[in-house]
């Protein structure tokens, strides 16, 4: 193949915009949990959490929804737990399993992060599109998460 043509691939446009979009998100969205002193894992974490059914998930499911290792959750949800923000709790059905439970301050630093994070959002991603440019992004976000990472199509959205 000519590299001229090979260089001027429009998948490379689209994967690319797709990264530097990614990356310039958030970093906007940075200063927004950096001031309420949590990391992005942190406040991705929380809202997970915050999100899910009884609050809480299992450690695996976790893991699996922040994309960490095993020993990496482990040390988030340590570091979560040491701030107060998350428990640990026994799977009864499972000795192998445990959950990480949303605490009540965490749920509080979640919520009080939220509104300049939704703000964040709003300007910087969702209120540049037409609704109906958002719900086909979101549309075609879904169809490329499910088949890159089908691990996470049983985790909330």
């Amino acid at each position: 193949m000519d590299p001229k043509h090979l260089f001027d691939d429009p998948r490379l446009t689209a994967v690319g915009l797709l990264f530097e979009a990614h990356d310039g998100v958030i970093a906007r969205l940075g200063p927004t949990w950096k001031a309420s002193g949590l990391s992005a894992l942190d406040l991705n974490a929380l809202m997970r959490l915050s999100r899910s059914p009884g609050r809480k998930l299992r450690m695996t499911d976790l893991a699996t929804q922040t994309t960490l290792s095993t020993s990496g959750v482990t040390r988030l949800v340590d570091r979560l737990e040491r701030n107060g923000f998350v428990r640990r709790e026994a799977d009864p059905g499972d000795r192998r399993s445990s959950y990480t439970v949303l605490t009540a301050a965490g749920a509080t630093r979640v919520a009080r992060v939220l509104p300049a994070y939704l703000d964040g959002v709003e300007r910087w991603f969702t209120g540049l599109l037409a609704p109906e440019q958002l719900e086909a992004l979101t549309s075609a976000l879904r169809i490329v998460r499910d088949t890159a990472n089908p691990e996470a199509t049983h985790t909330t959205d």
